[in-house]
């Protein structure tokens, strides 16, 4: 049975999931960082691009989003129960109109967010789509005679003209659990539409739930057993999540009371440096680089020291099967998105190269982002793509090296500071009516004065002073603690 990890303090969220005892999805949240995608928004449409159908929009964002003509029709992995006519772009993109539209991808480099006028309101069993009168199904539940029971359970709890997508996890659910989701997920609607009516453009009307939440909302089978929470607090709040949209889950939520870090007392590394490691080690020996590049991820497939105990076609394909499991689990663990180039080690048969193919797809089957491939080239190149919805890990914890003008990249600044942060929390009680000096690169002392209330708050629930010390003598990585006092 699997777990959901989920680490909480102020500045920082963590959220594991635990298959077979292994990491295979970590998802790290800051509010300060807070992604935009799931957020619904009263916008005003500032530049339409009739050639292609497209039009910028303005939702009071840093930059205007993008709503592209494809983003006006219903998504493709969804089989509806009758055809669906597209919204003709004309009767929307008009300069100065103001639309409710919803993100979908996070703003990225100097690319706005991009938006749609699909509007969906995810439950865990349904998706509601207020603008649909239609049912569709998750391609991936594949008996019919399922299909079809959901189907008309669907059919009978909905209210007339209402439009649902019923969800992989909804073969878990009984008809009660059914007609709850679909009441709360029709009074939320009705919230939304209260305030667009009240409010003028640009403006939020929906904001997505946090990564603890979210990830309740959307992970969570029957093949999770415990939901495990370490702060008291937030485990509260949890709870009466729980208690109001799932209830059934309840009795699996749990509060870690140790002291030690949740994940290191399971037995999970999440230090950055190993947990977004270049190269991997592969069982045989054999090994991957994982190198983020600008306009895609690029993977890179080594016999290493394998050298196998046949020939050397076999050696080949043994490393390259083995490297196809290990890339989806590290594309998953990483959430690594957008173009994936991955050089396998040349083959020169046709069924070597299917078979790793298969191998790879199949390795995938269990991640909830949508994928396609193209065909293993004669160069042994396969080219990919996985959804990219939010940040990968990578994005997350690494900024641009101040010191070699971007030619590499270092940890964040905001990741050292919440390590700081961390570790004066595991401190705690033995830092009462102390004073702590804490020096740092003076290019950290930024970070730290923008959200300097971390610390403030720190210092009031375990009565301490801190001094924070400019030292350029320092990496701008490096930090170093003095307690002073008795």
């Amino acid at each position: 049975m699997g777990k959901l990890l989920i680490s909480y303090t102020p500045f920082e969220i963590r959220v594991g999931l635990i298959e077979d005892q292994s990491l295979v999805e970590y998802y790290v949240e800051r509010p300060s960082e807070k992604g935009l995608v799931g957020n619904i928004y009263k916008g005003k449409i500032v530049r339409v691009v009739p050639g292609i159908n497209s039009a910028f929009v303005d939702l009071g964002l840093e930059r205007t989003a993008f709503l592209f003509g494809d983003d006006l029709i219903p998504p493709e992995d969804i089989e509806w129960d009758r055809e669906v006519t597209p919204i003709s772009p004309q009767e929307i993109l008009k300069e100065g109109k103001e639309i409710l539209v919803q993100v979908i991808k996070e703003p990225l480099g100097h690319k706005g967010a991009r938006i749609s006028t699909n509007l969906t309101l995810p439950g865990h069993y349904l998706v509601y789509l207020p603008y649909f009168h239609h049912i569709g199904i998750s391609r991936k539940i594949k008996e019919e005679v399922l299909r079809r029971n959901l189907r008309e359970m669907v059919e009978r709890l909905r209210p007339p003209h209402t439009g649902w997508i019923i969800r992989t996890a909804a073969v878990e659910a009984d008809e009660n659990s059914l007609k709850r989701e679909i009441e709360f997920l029709l009074c939320l609607w009705e919230d939304i539409k209260e305030r667009a009516m009240k409010v003028k453009a640009p403006a939020l009307l929906y904001e997505e739930l946090n990564i603890a939440f979210r990830s309740i909302r959307d992970l969570f089978t029957k093949e999770i057993s415990t939901i495990l929470v370490d702060d008291l607090e937030f485990y509260q709040k949890l709870r009466d999540f729980l208690e109001r949209y799932f209830p059934d889950f309840l009795s699996r939520l749990e509060l870690f009371e140790g002291n030690e870090d949740l994940f290191y007392t399971y037995g999970f590394q999440t230090d950055v440096k190993k947990l977004l490691a270049r190269k991997v080690w592969l069982k045989s020996g054999g090994f991957i680089v994982i190198e983020p590049c600008e306009a895609f991820t690029a993977i890179d497939v080594n016999t290493g020291r394998f050298v196998g105990e046949s020939e050397l076609e076999e050696t080949i394909l043994k490393t390259n099967l083995e490297a196809a499991q290990e890339i989806a689990s590290q594309l998953r663990l990483r959430n690594i998105g957008g173009l994936i180039v991955i050089d396998f080690i040349d083959m020169d048969n046709p069924d070597h190269q299917e078979l790793v193919l298969e191998t790879l797809k199949n390795a995938l089957k269990k991640d909830k982002a949508k994928h396609s491939f193209l065909p293993i080239s004669d160069f042994g190149l396969l080219q990919m793509t996985r959804e990219r919805r939010r940040d990968s890990l990578y994005e997350v914890f690494y900024e641009t090296c101040p010191l070699c003008a971007g030619e590499g990249r270092i940890k964040s600044r905001r990741t050292i500071y919440y390590d700081l942060l961390r570790r004066i929390l595991k401190m705690g009680i033995h830092l009462k009516n102390k004073t702590l000096v804490i020096e740092v690169h003076p290019n950290l002392t930024e970070i730290i004065g923008e959200e300097i209330f971390h610390l403030e708050e720190l210092e009031k629930r375990f009565n301490f002073k801190s001094i924070i010390k400019s030292n350029r003598d320092l990496w701008p990585w490096e930090y170093k603690f003095n307690i002073q006092g008795s």
